[in-house]
């Protein structure tokens, strides 16, 4: 399992302005990711190292984003002012989770701005509603020229502060968690509201330690 990317749901000032105000923190550069056809969303990419990336998502007036579970939970972090919406675990193949948590994936696909279309299937998007601590799984199904992780950056993920539960994020990985996971460190502190990601430490060349 890889910690493949986190998720950011944009604020009152859109997506442009949320994904320039991450990167130039981070001091780094953002690409326009493009547009999601089954969950009515977009996105802009910030790359990092190790073959991650944050992801600057918003939510469009489309019937798509009334349906999906995904468009529904952006929409409603971005309610909340945006910020922090999760993070994704990537596997080389889903099955095994699609048994273990008895339901079956979903495909899902990206637009690129010049057309090309990148695609995945992913599972676990209504746990992460219920329990913004858990992450999604995702398995990627196009060739990785087309995946994010080949722009690769020079910026580290080095830690997530997440508020919840090592016992039910073990539950729900299939594996143990301690203090790290896939070279992250994992900061886990007792919820005092909602669970989910408290705050995000990244090591960057132009700005040393970061978080957000």
């Amino acid at each position: 399992m890889h910690v493949d990317h986190l998720m950011y749901a944009t604020g009152p000032g859109g997506l442009k302005a949320e994904a320039e105000r991450l990167a130039a923190a981070l001091g780094t550069d953002y690409k326009d990711g493009g547009f999601h056809p089954r969950f009515g969303t977009r996105n802009h990419i910030i790359p990092l190292a190790d073959a991650r990336y944050i992801e600057v998502v918003e939510v469009l007036d489309h019937p798509a984003a009334e349906k999906a579970a995904f468009g529904q939970a952006v929409r409603a972090r971005s309610e909340m002012g945006g910020g922090w919406l999760g993070w994704v675990v990537s596997v080389p193949t889903i099955a095994s989770f699609e048994q273990r948590l008895d339901r079956s994936a979903v495909p899902g696909s990206r637009l690129f701005p010049d057309g090309r279309r990148l695609e995945w299937v992913q599972i676990g998007i209504r746990g992460l509603i219920a329990d913004p601590q858990l992450p999604y799984f995702l398995e990627w199904k196009s060739d990785e020229s087309l995946r994010p992780s080949a722009l690769a950056g020079d910026v580290k993920l080095e830690a997530i502060q997440i508020s919840g539960s090592a016992e039910r994020l073990s539950e729900w990985l299939g594996a143990e968690v301690g203090s790290e996971f896939d070279g992250v460190s994992l900061d886990l502190v007792t919820p005092s509201g909602m669970p989910g990601i408290a705050s995000v430490t990244f090591d960057s060349p132009a700005k040393g330690t970061v978080t957000i």
